[in-house]
């Protein structure tokens, strides 16, 4: 029963997302808006994460208040997200985009942190709790294609807000971890700030995050070009989501077996790979089957950072170092990958926008790869020794 809360909390926060996120970019574009303007809407909410999430995580930590002040933060994010609902001012939009993103940055983090107090000793347990994400996500996805399909791109934010209100009520069951002594915050922030391997880790974190941005601000766009109706969206998620689910069953094994830096390796080559076959492909069939490489992604990212910001986090700063995670994924990574995706968008259309960001990842991926690659070797050479 401990785990229900986490569980259930998960579902309805990612089922809550699968309504809204997909859809922001083709609601910019059916108001109008110039593919600089949706590359500045989609670029400056993760933008903002960047100093939200730390932001709320930190006075969290601070005031051992997480449950409240995560509460308020929902509570901030229904209301702005109906005001942005009735908003076609490219003005007033975006300053409710940045309100949007300041008050909902810090909620997936305070929930990680506060999973991973309840998880115990049993904190490789973790990706079969997240995997609800999953499960919520991909079955509120299709129920979201059909709803707005037939309703009007309006429901994208009714719907969120219907499912963030639940959210709510699910987190009030969440058990903070409470720390006896907490560590001061810029002593643990420099400690942080300090470790060559964690900010390694950042690094790897913010190319993924370009490139997972790249795919969810302008995967439906790209869609819409090329005529898929918006049920086929709607099973695209939920394709990719269910591909999340086998992975995070199997996390643990993953995490026992493998360092958090080759995990992220792996997912970021995928994520590569995955934007120059959208490149190449222009048939609603061949989207539905990339969808399948989302599993070895997303995924895999969060599960390796959640885990290794909790084995580096100093102590009773658990929610601060999620918040430096999700804010350099969601937040910095996510922002360059709006930006750039919106410029790339506007000159080369979006096969050609899939093809730069790639080759940029596989990159990025492969000057990466010397340092994890020399120490698996080194390691080998030690076992067989």
């Amino acid at each position: 029963m401990s785990f229900f809360f986490p569980s259930a909390f998960y579902f309805m926060y990612f089922g809550a997302l699968a309504f809204l996120m997909p859809y922001l970019a083709l609601f910019y574009q059916n108001a109008g808006f110039s593919g600089t303007q949706i590359g500045l809407l989609t670029g400056i909410a993760p933008l903002i994460t960047l100093v939200g999430a730390p932001f709320w995580t930190g006075i969290a930590d601070s005031t051992q208040r997480h449950k409240t002040i995560m509460a308020f933060l929902i509570a901030a994010v229904i209301s702005t997200v109906l005001l942005m609902s009735r908003s076609n001012k490219f003005y007033s939009l975006f300053g409710l985009v940045i309100l949007f993103s300041f008050f909902g940055a810090p909620v997936a983090s305070l929930a990680d942190s506060a999973t991973m107090s309840m998880l115990g000793e049993n904190k490789h347990r973790y990706g079969q709790i997240r995997l609800w994400g999953a499960v919520g996500w991909g079955l509120v996805a299709l129920l979201a294609g059909a709803v707005i399909q037939k309703l009007g791109l309006g429901w994208s934010f009714y719907g969120y807000a219907i499912g963030m209100s639940g959210t709510l009520l699910v987190g009030l069951g969440l058990r903070f971890p409470f720390a006896q002594a907490i560590t001061p915050f810029k002593a643990g922030m420099k400690s942080l700030l300090s470790s060559k391997n964690w900010m390694l880790f950042l690094s790897m974190v913010l190319l993924a995050g370009i490139g997972i941005a790249t795919i969810n601000s302008y995967l439906f766009v790209y869609m819409d070009a090329i005529g898929m109706s918006r049920t086929l969206m709607g099973l695209a998620l939920t394709i990719s989501t269910l591909s999340e689910i086998p992975v995070m069953f199997f996390a643990s094994r993953l995490l026992k077996r493998f360092n958090p830096r080759y995990l992220l390796l792996l997912a970021l080559m995928v994520i590569g790979a995955r934007l120059i076959l959208y490149s190449v492909s222009s048939m609603p069939w061949q989207i539905l089957l990339i969808q399948l490489l989302h599993g070895f992604t997303f995924p895999i990212i969060w599960v390796a950072g959640v885990s290794y910001a909790a084995e580096v986090a100093p102590e009773g700063l658990s929610a601060t170092a999620q918040g430096m995670f999700g804010s350099t994924l969601m937040g910095v990574g996510a922002a360059l990958g709006g930006l750039l995706g919106g410029l790339l968008l506007q000159r080369f259309e979006p096969p050609g926008m899939y093809l730069v960001v790639g080759l940029v990842l596989l990159t990025g991926g492969l000057l990466f790869s010397a340092g994890p690659v020399m120490d698996f070797i080194k390691e080998k050479s030690r076992s067989g020794a």
